[in-house]
């Protein structure tokens, strides 16, 4: 839980007692949010391609749909970010969330009603996903602060879980409700991000962080307008990031395994659809290695304690390789789901592990913001990633399309092998023992004593 600092009360040497720390119910519903909004998430986004697939679109058009969307939604995130760390994270998360259940509940009324036009089932898209991005913006920093620093592997795991599980159940949920109708889907979307808004709107701990914190200083000379100093708030979380040999790591590694994951997700349902699978089929593979990412974060603790960092993240990071390179050779529908199961089995515990590091070295009042500039320029990569999967799809083929992303899984290994032997998953020795920044008692400064003077 969340625990302030005592600190020294003016003028005595007596200490004030913090205010009790929020309940542990705050963990739990910020789960439950977090667990539902993932759900329903798998649930319209493995539908998504096959709908436009079924409107006529092509493959190229699916991915630059979802690459396009992103896009867009990446723009919003760092914005909402600010707010966060100025003491506004509920309330983004909540407005969030219900503008996304409006959109998507939209384009289920349309699909209800017949084929939508081309303006609304785009505009639809791009609402969802501005919104979600400030909704995961805002998010960010939540752990570490209604967390305790000891127990931040453990609640990062347990978030990891819960989305690995709703991958699990998505995907089959998604094929299912879209065999018996297509509008299905994404209502059950809409419904999901209700009770993530409500599932926030519950929680009783203090989401912001102290006053002070969250303050960015200012280069004498430079103006403080206010254009100026929010633009400078926005890109303090990207200088803290550019600063850290540790968060330039992570952010190396999670931009490329996460737009490599999605590439090979559309990869594997364009092979499905190829080879004239279903929506049910298309469901069951990917809840296959949902299955395989949730034994994953279920393990990531106690792989955490056996394992060092940068083992874990060695052995993860190789461990893609063959996966990805199998994919290429995959001739039947149950392979796919093996396959890819083994590439979702191991990127969880690496996940844990780096972003706990992550919470270790940034202060509080830069939580969100550094945790939004590692998810925009890894978010940057995942809004390509479906663009070039179908492009290198319907020009190569699917085979050729999984043999790349194998070897540039390949590199990504052998740099971070060289990155680790410099030392740079390395905690500096400055960092702070408590993640969120909270403040320290001061000591209390000796008179400095005068020397005797010797009589003559």
């Amino acid at each position: 839980m969340r625990r302030r600092a005592t600190a020294v009360a003016a003028g005595t040497g007596q200490r004030e007692t913090s205010p009790p720390a929020p309940p542990a119910r705050d963990i739990r519903l910020f789960w439950w949010a977090n667990g539902t909004d993932t759900l329903g998430t798998q649930i319209s986004g493995l539908v998504l391609p096959l709908l436009l697939l079924s409107l006529g679109y092509s493959p190229a058009v699916v991915g630059a749909v979802a690459g396009l969307s992103t896009v867009l939604g990446l723009v919003m995130g760092p914005f909402a970010a600010v707010l966060a760390d100025r003491g506004a994270r509920k309330r983004v998360m909540v407005w969030s969330a219900l503008a996304s259940a409006g959109a998507l509940g939209t384009l289920a009324a349309a699909l209800w009603l017949g084929d939508p036009h081309p303006a609304l089932l785009f505009t639809a898209i791009a609402v969802e996903r501005f919104a979600t991005s400030c909704q995961e913006a805002a998010a960010g920093g939540t752990v570490a602060l209604v967390c305790d620093p000891t127990d931040y592997p453990r609640a990062v795991s347990r978030l990891q879980a819960g989305e690995q599980g709703a991958m699990v159940v998505g995907p089959l949920l998604g094929g299912l409700c879209y065999h018996f109708s297509r509008w299905l889907p994404f209502l059950a979307d809409a419904l999901s991000y209700l009770v993530a808004a409500l599932c926030v709107r519950a929680m009783r701990s203090d989401l912001a962080p102290e006053p002070d914190q969250a303050r960015v200083e200012h280069p004498a000379g430079r103006s403080t307008r206010a254009w100026s100093a929010f633009a400078a708030e926005v890109g303090a979380g990207l200088a803290l990031v550019l600063r850290s040999p540790l968060l330039r790591l992570v952010l190396v590694w999670g931009t490329a395994v996460n737009g490599l994951l999605v590439a090979l997700h559309y990869t594997t349902v364009f092979a499905l659809r190829e080879s004239g699978q279903g929506a049910t089929a298309v469901g069951l593979v990917f809840s296959l290695a949902g299955a395989a990412g949730l034994a994953g974060a279920l393990a990531a603790p106690a792989v955490a304690r056996r394992l060092t960092a940068s083992r874990t993240l060695l052995a993860v990071s190789w461990l893609l390789v063959p996966a990805a390179g199998a994919l290429a050779l995959s001739p039947r529908p149950w392979l796919y789901g093996l396959l890819f199961g083994a590439l979702c089995l191991p990127v969880p515990v690496a996940a844990v592990v780096l972003q706990a590091r992550v919470m270790r070295v940034t202060p509080a009042g830069l939580q969100a913001r550094t945790s939004t500039a590692l998810a925009t320029v890894t978010g940057v990569s995942a809004a390509l990633a479906p663009l070039a999967a179908g492009v290198s799809a319907a020009r190569a083929g699917t085979a050729a399309t999984a043999a790349g992303c194998a070897v540039l899984l390949a590199l990504l290994a052998a740099g971070t092998t060289l990155a680790v032997a410099r030392g740079a998953l390395s905690v500096p020795d400055g960092s702070r023992a408590e993640p969120r920044g909270e403040p320290q008692e001061i000591p209390r400064k000796e008179p400095r004593k005068e020397p005797r003077k010797e009589k003559a």
